[in-house]
Formats: structure tokens, C-alpha cells, sequence
């Protein structure tokens, strides 16, 4: 009954401690006494004689935690006082000094009204200052511009003509200065007295200077050996020189008053001109009789000023640039280095000369924009010119030039039609010739080996040509534009190549058909090489970045130009590629059936019955064998004639593939051999067919994997061909259970020589044999 009795008592505590659950959200006294009671108590009723102790201890825990409320409630009261306290000084000195800001703001507004009336007395008087001063800045000027004119009068009349120009210099700079004042009366007054001693100064050193030139000859109209004086040394050419000089260095400090005052003459902005410097003066005034002559024989009405014979005043500036070079180099560029000038003398007279082409050319070239022969008479003289100009006269690209005007938006478009027009007529021409599928190198054979039609070569010469003509232009944009215009070519001569071998697809072995297989080769393979030509790799940079901005192509394309993993030529090489493939397919598949049908009689073959190798004398070729090997080498000789060395390697290697599978396919696996069958197949094809092609690699047999190994499965003797067929038969038993630690079949089959075929195949192969020993099996 006891133990009944412990029993519920223990449930009952069970339940009582499982229904006490606590409150996370509170303070929860009752799960807190719970937890006490289980700890000192527990279930042995025998501890609440403990009790006593306990209920003592929790009194006296409880007396001790009232002393403390009591102490910290007295202490809180005392800092409560405390900040209090604090904050009622605080805020009494908050306010003492919001008294003290109060005064203070009243004795400044105070004062503030008081001295008002001083301010705006003040303020009159600084302006009046100000204004005073700003009147005595501007006398200061006027007075030093009239110290500066009174200077260079006195230079001027005890004939010191070097300070005078000096001090000019220095009244123009000063001029310079002034450009961002407001004082217009100033300014005018300044730049009118620049432009008084200017002219004054100006006329008298080009009249000076002008009568040196005349003493020296000059301009000069002949070559260099011919002129009477320039670089010849009479008596009197050391003063000759040293005026020359003189004048030379005085005239170059005129230099920056000359381009406040005159603007030089600019074309239009249409033709897009580079900025460049004025010409210096004293290469100005040089050129003045040579300017005079240029005008007097290529404006107007004269004989001389026609418009189809712009190489005559083309050819007249490259010989005056010529004439003048070597004593522009000689004597007129030791002057400017010791002036300390950057300016190179003979690049400085060839564009002053260049210009003078330019203003030529936009007055002409509307007159003859639409005359399709004066145009492009006009097109071809310039870019001989500019050919000149850069290569021998050592012409700046960074200088304004022929080509800036014939980028002008009319008449580039003009340009570009009449190119294409033009070159339309000459692939026509060169199509219809009856030279243009014969190579020009046809007897040079080490020149020849690329077969190259006449009009595949015509074609080239054409794209490289037009290259010529435009990679000089000053933009990325207009060149861009040619190169499309060279793929337009391209395609269109594809095209056309393309009808042409229609119309021969019936004679694909004929001698047109193989050269346009070789002219198509050809392009390709130029295309390709030129793609790796730094100019077109640059097109190609050019071509990105205008993509880019475009949004024309998409992120692969642009990943691909930028990683030069395409080229500007890629879209017509994989064309070309394409038609070369298909004709090459077209000439395999022809010389195939041909095969085929030569090859009918040796499927025929009793491979069966014939003796084996011991029974004869000599192993001779199957005579139906002959007429297929035949055809092979008649077509192999007469395509390697006709076809490229690169073209016909990819000939015979497709042929060959085909060959290979035909032979094994429709021959080898669908007849059963003996002894003797198994040994001619392989006297035949070793010693008659690989041959064939030994001329074009060292290992034929290569080319024929399923012939070479499906012989050797055959003419395996009795012995290694029942241990191969075990192997075999071993490892496919494996397959299915799995059994490891056998001889692999890979393994036997590569012993043997054979890699090609698969295991399977071998099976068969073996099979074919038709004489097996009786084994018992």
C-alpha cells in the first residue's frame, strides 16, 4: 500500500511540475518557487524536516534585501537633488547670458545706425577710388603703348630696325593680353597702333628682303644645278647671306603681330581641315612670286588652266617643292634653328605650296563631278601626287592635304561610285577575256603553284589598288566605307564565279572547272593574309568602335574583333570556303563513281576459290582490279595538273576517305575469304592501291585505316586467329558479367595493329574467314 501510495504521490508531483510552465514574457514567481521547491525538496518527503532551516534561511534572505531597498531608497533622493540642483545654475547662466547677448545685440544695432551714414559716405568715396584707379590703369596703358610706338619711331628713324621689330613683338603681346578687357576704345587704340608700325615695319623688311631674294634668283625655275646663283658662291654671296639672314630673323618677330592682323584664308568647314599654323612671314613673302604664278597660269582663262589636265599644276607644285628643297634645307633652316624656331623650313614651303591645291581643287572639282572620265582622271592624278608628296618630299599626315578634299561628303560619295563603276567594268572585261582562266606563270613552275587563273590575279590586283588609293584618307569612317566597298567586290566577283562553274558542273574534271576552283582558293587565301596586314587590323579596331556605338552587333561579335579571333574578311572567306568545299565535294563525288563503276568486276571477284599464296609462282594484281586502279591514277594525275598543290592534297585525302569505306564496306564485308582470297586482297591493295598515293605521302596506308586492318584480320594465320577470336568472344562474355582481370580486347586487337576498327567489326571480319580447323567446339 506504501509503495501504491509513493506512487501517486510522485505522479501527482509529476503533474504539478509539468502543468508549472514559464512565462518568458513576465516575471514569473510561481515557476521560480516551483523550481525552488524541486531543487531543496525534490520527491523525497523525508527533506521537509528541513524545512525549519530553510524558512529561516528565507527570512533572513529576505530581511538583508529589504535593508538594501531602504538604503537605495534613501541615496536616490539625494542625486535627484543633486541634477536639480545642477540644472537650476544652469539655467540661471542660460539666462544671465541671453541678458548679455540682449545688450550686446542692442549696442551693435546701435552703432550699425550711427555709422551707416559713414558707410555709404565710405562706399562713395572707394568707388570714386575704384574709378580713379581704373582711369589711371588705362592712361598707364595708353602711355606705355605710346612709349612703345615713340620707342620704335626713334629705332625706326636711327634706321635700328631689329628693336623696332622687338618692341613691336612686344606691343603685340601685350595686345594679346588686353583681348579679355572690356575697354573697347583700348582695345582699338592698341591694335591700330599694332597695325600702324606693323605695316610700316612689314613693307620695309619685305621690300628689303624681297630685293635679297631677287639677288639670290629666286624663286628658282629650274633643278638645283641649274640655278644661276641660290647655291652658288659668287663674291658678293657672304653679304648676300648675312642680309638674308638678318632680315630673315627680323621678320619672324613680326611674326605674332602679323597674326593678330591678318586671318589667314580657310575653306569651307565641310572639307574638315586639320588646325594648323599660319604660314611664318618671311615664308610667306617667299612665296608670293610663286603664289602670283599659280594664279596667273591656273585661274582664269588661261591655256594652261583646263580642267582635265589637273597634272599640270600638280606636277608644277612637286617640281617647285623640288627645285627649292635643298636650299630651304641648306641656308633657310640653319636661320630658324638659331631663332630658336621649331619650324622646318621645306615642310613649311610644301604646305604653303599644298594649299594652293586645295583651294585649286574645291574650286574644280564641282565643275567635274559628274564627268565620270574627268573625275576620275582627277582622282588618279591627286593620289600620284600625294604618292610624291609624302614618299620623296617627306609630306605630315597630320597636315591638310589632297585627301581632306576629296572626303567632302559630294564628292566623296562620287568618288565611291565611280570606284565601283569602274571596277564593275573591269572584272566584266576580265571575265570575258580568253586569257582568264589561263595562269600567266603557267610555264614557270616554281612560280605556278598556285595556278592562279588570269582574272583571279586581275581581281587581287584590283582590291590591292583600290587599298592603295584610299588608305591615305584622313578618317577611319571614309576608309571603312572603301572597305565595304572591297567586300561588295568580293561578293559580287564570288557570285559570278559561282555562275560560271554552274555552267561547267557537268565537266567538274575540266579545265575551266579546276581553275575556278583555284581562283576561289586563291581569294581566300589573299583575304586571309591581308586580315593579318596591320592596316586592315586597324579598319578592324575602327570597324569595333563604331559597332560599339552603334549597337550593330552583338556581344560575341564585338568579344570576337576585340580579341582579333575575327577578321574584317571573315564573312567572305567562310563564303569562299564554302563554294571551294562544294566544288571540291563536286570533283571527289565525280571521280568516285567513276571508281565505282570501274571497280564492279573486282566486287565480282571469286574470293572463295582463288589458290592460295603457296600455289603460285608469283602474286600478280587482280585483273579486275585494273580497271578501277586505272581510273584512280588517271584522275590522280590529271587533278594534280589541273588543281593547286593545297587544293589537291584536300582532293585526294577526301577521295581516298571514300575509297577506303567503299573497298571496305561494299568489297571486304560483303564476301567471305580463303587463304588465297585474303592474301591477293592484300597483294592488291598494299602493293597496287596505297602506291597510288605514295607520291603524296610518305604512309599511304595511312589514308586506308579499314582496308589496312580488315587485311590483317584476314590474313591473321590459323593459330592468332582462333586465340584473337577467343579474346574476343572472352570479352564480350565479361561485358554482360561483369567480370573483371580478363585480357582486354582493346589491348589484343592494337597488338595486332588494328585501331581503327571496333571490335564488333573485327567479329565480322573473322567470320568471313571460311577456312577454320575443326576445333571441336
Amino acid at each position: 500500500m506504501k509503495s501504491i501510495a509513493e506512487k501517486e504521490n510522485m505522479a501527482t508531483v509529476a503533474v504539478t511540475k509539468k502543468e508549472v510552465s514559464r512565462d518568458l514574457d513576465h516575471c514569473d514567481i510561481p515557476y521560480y518557487v516551483s523550481e525552488f521547491v524541486e531543487r531543496e525538496v525534490g520527491n523525497d518527503y523525508d527533506s521537509l524536516r528541513k524545512l525549519d532551516n530553510l524558512i529561516d534561511k528565507l527570512s533572513e534572505n529576505k530581511k538583508q534585501l529589504e535593508e538594501q531597498v531602504l538604503t537605495v531608497s534613501s541615496e536616490v533622493p539625494k542625486r535627484i537633488q543633486n541634477a536639480l540642483k545642477n540644472a537650476e545654475d544652469s539655467k540661471k547662466s542660460l539666462g544671465r547670458l541671453l541678458e548679455e547677448e540682449t545688450l550686446l545685440s542692442d549696442s551693435i544695432n546701435s552703432h550699425l545706425l550711427k555709422a551707416q551714414p559713414w558707410m555709404e559716405d565710405l562706399d562713395v568715396l572707394i568707388s570714386q577710388v575704384e574709378e580713379i584707379e581704373r582711369h589711371l590703369s588705362y592712361l598707364k596703358w595708353i602711355s606705355r603703348i605710346e612709349e612703345l610706338s615713340d620707342s620704335i619711331q626713334q629705332y625706326l628713324m636711327t634706321n635700328n630696325v631689329p628693336e623696332a621689330a622687338s618692341t613691336l613683338a612686344f606691343m603685340a603681346e601685350l595686345d594679346i593680353k588686353l583681348q579679355e578687357s572690356s575697354c573697347s576704345h583700348l582695345l582699338a587704340f592698341v591694335r591700330s597702333t599694332v597695325k600702324f608700325w606693323h605695316k610700316i615695319l612689314k613693307d620695309k623688311l619685305s621690300s628689303d628682303f624681297e630685293e635679297v631674294l631677287t639677288q639670290l634668283h629666286w624663286p628658282f625655275v629650274g633643278p638645283p644645278q641649274s640655278q644661276a646663283f641660290g647655291l652658288a658662291a659668287p663674291a658678293s654671296a657672304p653679304d648676300v647671306y648675312n642680309n638674308l639672314e638678318t632680315l630673315f630673323c627680323q621678320l619672324l618677330k613680326l611674326q605674332t603681330s602679323d597674326e593678330l592682323l591678318t586671318k589667314p584664308k580657310q575653306l569651307p568647314e565641310k572639307y574638315s581641315l586639320p588646325l594648323s599654323p599660319p604660314i611664318i612671314l618671311p615664308i610667306q613673302i617667299m612665296l608670293n612670286p610663286l603664289q602670283k604664278r599659280f594664279k596667273y597660269h591656273f585661274t582664269g582663262n588661261k591655256q594652261t588652266n583646263v580642267l582635265n589636265k589637273p597634272e599640270w599644276y600638280l606636277t608644277q607644285v612637286l617640281m617647285w617643292i623640288g627645285n627649292h628643297a635643298k636650299f630651304l634645307d641648306d641656308k633657310i633652316q640653319p636661320i630658324l634653328d638659331k631663332a630658336g624656331s621649331s619650324v622646318n623650313a621645306g615642310l613649311e614651303f610644301s604646305r604653303a605650296l599644298v594649299m594652293l591645291i586645295l583651294e585649286k581643287l574645291a574650286a574644280d572639282i564641282p565643275c567635274l563631278l559628274y564627268d565620270d572620265t574627268l573625275f576620275c582622271h582627277l582622282v588618279d592624278e591627286v593620289l600620284l601626287f600625294e604618292r610624291e608628296l609624302y614618299s620623296v618630299h617627306g609630306y605630315l599626315s597630320s597636315f591638310p592635304s589632297c585627301m581632306h578634299i576629296l572626303s567632302e561628303e559630294s564628292c566623296f560619295q562620287r568618288w565611291l561610285t565611280v570606284e565601283k563603276k569602274f571596277a564593275l567594268q573591269k572584272m566584266d572585261s576580265m571575265l570575258s577575256s580568253e586569257a582568264a582562266w589561263i595562269s600567266q606563270y603557267k610555264d614557270i613552275t616554281d612560280v605556278d603553284e598556285m595556278k592562279v587563273p588570269d582574272c583571279a590575279e586581275t581581281f587581287m590586283t584590283l582590291l590591292l589598288v583600290i587599298t592603295d588609293r584610299y588608305k591615305n584618307l584622313p578618317t577611319a569612317s571614309r576608309k571603312l566605307q572603301f572597305l565595304g566597298l572591297q567586300k561588295e567586290l568580293v561578293d559580287d566577283f564570288r557570285i559570278r564565279l559561282t555562275q560560271v562553274m554552274k555552267e561547267e558542273t557537268r565537266a567538274s574534271l575540266g579545265f575551266r572547272y579546276c581553275a575556278i576552283l583555284n581562283a576561289v582558293n586563291y581569294i581566300a587565301t589573299v583575304l586571309a593574309d591581308w586580315a593579318d596586314n596591320v592596316f586592315f587590323l586597324q579598319l578592324q579596331q575602327a570597324e569595333l568602335e563604331v559597332s560599339a556605338e552603334s549597337n550593330a552587333v552583338s556581344k560575341l561579335q564585338l568579344g570576337q574583333l576585340a580579341s582579333m579571333e575575327s577578321s574584317v574578311f571573315d564573312e567572305m572567306i567562310n563564303l569562299l570556303e564554302r563554294l571551294k568545299h562544294d566544288m571540291l565535294t563536286r570533283q571527289v563525288d565525280h571521280v568516285f563513281r567513276e571508281v565505282k563503276d570501274a571497280a564492279k568486276l573486282y566486287k565480282k571477284e571469286r574470293w572463295l576459290s582463288l589458290p592460295s599464296q603457296a600455289e603460285q609462282a608469283v602474286m600478280s594484281l587482280s585483273s579486275t582490279a585494273c580497271p578501277m586502279l586505272l581510273t584512280l591514277r588517271d584522275r590522280l594525275l590529271q587533278l594534280e595538273q589541273q588543281l593547286c598543290h593545297s587544293l589537291f592534297k584536300v582532293f585526294w585525302q577526301m577521295l581516298a576517305e571514300k575509297v577506303d569505306i567503299y573497298i571496305y564496306q561494299e568489297i571486304i564485308m560483303a564476301n567471305h575469304f580463303n587463304e588465297g582470297g585474303a592474301a591477293q586482297l592484300q597483294f592488291d591493295m598494299s602493293r597496287n592501291l596505297f602506291p597510288l598515293f605514295s607520291h603524296y605521302c610518305k604512309r599511304p596506308e595511312n589514308y586506308f585505316k579499314h582496308i589496312k586492318e580488315a587485311c590483317i584480320i584476314l590474313n591473321l594465320n590459323i593459330g592468332s586467329a582462333l586465340l584473337l577470336k577467343d579474346v574476343l568472344q572472352s570479352a564480350s562474355e565479361n561485358e554482360t558479367t561483369l567480370k573483371p582481370n580478363q585480357p582486354s580486347a582493346t589491348a589484343a586487337l592494337n597488338e595486332l595493329g588494328v585501331y581503327k576498327l571496333a571490335q564488333r567489326d573485327v567479329e565480322i571480319l573473322l567470320n568471313l574467314r571460311a577456312s577454320w580447323p575443326n576445333t571441336g567446339k
